[in-house]
Order: C-alpha cells, then sequence, then structure tokens
C-alpha cells in the first residue's frame, strides 16, 4: 500500500515542522504528534541527535523527574517545542484546557490547564494541534484563557505558539499581526469546508496549496520504525494503525 492513511499525513506534517529541533516533548494522551517526533528523530538520524520525551513513556522520555524536569527544562531553554490543545481555541491562539460556559459554572468541564500557560510562554515552537476541526473547538473567542497565545509589549515572553494542524489543514500563526494564516488543506478537503468549520477568520492565498503527502522513505519509516516505537507507548493507537493498513491494502488488491 503506498497511499497514505490521513493519520500519516498529520504525522509527516508534524515532522515537518520539526525540521531542526533538537528536544521535544509531548503529552501522555498526543499519539499523532508523538509519532510525528519519531519520525523526525528517525529521518534525522546520523545528522543530528533528536532528544524526545513522551510523558508516561519508559523507552521514550530522557526526564527522569516528569513534569518537575519538563518545567525546569523548558525554563532554562533546554526544550525547543512542545504541542498544546485545548477544548477551545481562537483566532488569537488562546487555549482553554478548562470548559464551557461562565466560569466558575461551567457548563462542560475539561481537565484543567496544569503547565499550559507556563509551556506557552518559554517553549520557543509551540504547535497547536486537534484533529476535530469543527466551529465548537475552533471559536472566535474561547470562554476561558488556560494559556493566552499573545502578550502585551513590554512582556518577557520567548516561546508561544508557531503552527496549528487540524485534520482538515496546517495553519501558521504570526505573533505580530496577530493571526493565523492557511498554508496548505490536507486531501479531501476544501477551503469552503474550513471556512465553515473555522470561527474565526484566517488569511489564505486564493487556492491554498494541498498539504505534502509522506515520500516512499517518510512511509517506510512510519510503517515500520515508527509504529513499531510507538507500540510501546501507545498500544491501542498502534493496533487501530495496523488495521487500518490492512484494510486499506485488502481494497487496493480487490480493486
Amino acid at each position: 500500500m503506498s497511499v497514505a492513511l490521513p493519520r500519516e499525513i498529520l504525522i509527516c506534517t508534524i515532522a515537518r515542522l520539526l525540521d531542526g529541533v533538537r528536544s521535544v516533548a509531548v503529552g501522555a494522551s498526543s499519539p499523532i504528534p508523538a509519532a510525528g517526533a519519531m519520525l523526525r528523530r528517525a529521518m534525522d538520524e546520523g545528522q543530528r541527535r533528536v532528544r524526545l520525551s513522551i510523558l508516561g513513556s519508559v523507552e521514550h522520555n530522557f526526564f527522569t523527574n516528569g513534569s518537575v524536569e519538563l518545567f525546569d527544562s523548558a525554563g532554562q531553554g533546554r526544550l525547543d517545542a512542545f504541542f498544546l490543545g485545548g477544548g477551545q481555541i481562537d483566532g488569537q491562539a488562546n487555549v482553554n484546557l478548562v470548559g464551557t460556559g461562565e466560569y466558575p459554572q461551567s457548563d462542560v468541564r475539561w481537565p484543567g490547564s496544569f503547565g499550559s500557560a507556563y509551556l506557552y510562554f518559554t517553549v520557543p515552537r509551540v504547535i497547536l494541534f486537534r484533529e476535530e476541526h469543527s466551529p465548537r473547538v475552533f471559536v472566535d473567542k474561547v470562554d476561558f484563557i488556560s494559556a493566552p497565545g499573545v502578550s502585551p509589549p513590554g512582556v518577557y515572553r520567548p516561546g508561544g505558539p508557531v503552527a496549528l494542524l487540524t485534520g482538515k489543514g496546517l495553519f501558521s500563526f504570526d505573533r505580530t499581526r496577530p493571526g493565523f494564516r492557511l498554508e496548505s488543506i490536507h486531501p479531501g478537503h476544501d477551503l469552503d469546508e474550513i471556512e465553515a468549520a473555522t470561527g474565526f477568520g484566517f488569511d489564505h492565498t486564493g487556492a491554498p496549496p494541498t498539504t505534502i503527502p509522506p515520500d516512499a522513505a517518510a512511509l517506510s519509516l512510519l510503517r515500520g520504525r515508527v509504529l513499531d516505537e510507538l507500540e510501546e507507548t501507545y498500544p491501542a493507537f498502534a493496533a487501530d494503525w495496523r488495521r487500518d493498513l490492512a484494510g486499506a491494502t485488502a481494497k487496493e488488491v480487490s480493486a
């Protein structure tokens, strides 16, 4: 099977966004960002060493003291990239991890902010990732700011968002404007669909290009080394990925 699955396009896009990084951390519930970081590490092998820490992993974690060491590394400038998601994300790249409705009597409650604001301020390359792309996620204004996308002039902030990756497209973020720009659209989607699913305005060219799919070398790494490595931390996700590959291969054969 040579046609990339949707999740493989996301993973490969993340690997491209991580080009040049030396250290990256991934949350415990983020299999697609973790796979993208693993692919970057595999692609850079022999050129540079990419240090990857997946919180909660035994094999893929260079931290020995959990989140304490993660925050220390970020504060000392030793962490190049991190990923954030949210129940809501708005056009200013504000992230809501608390809930919807009037706080504190929120209608819906989410896990909470944890260290999102601190990492948003200290990690220079924060990639926002949310596979679901719908108006309930991408809103005009978040109900609660867990982590602000931009800061007022004079606030020391070496970190912040550089990109937003969703199941429909890839956006860059301009901190000076501030705002998002649609850089590419994933195969199977179009601009009208993305505009209808996004609650905030964004820049784009007249006809945004299609997201670049993985080439043969990247697919080989993804379906071999990366998938095997991912299984240690995310066994259920890896099993689903293998089933999808088997199903897609069967369809190709029958066709």
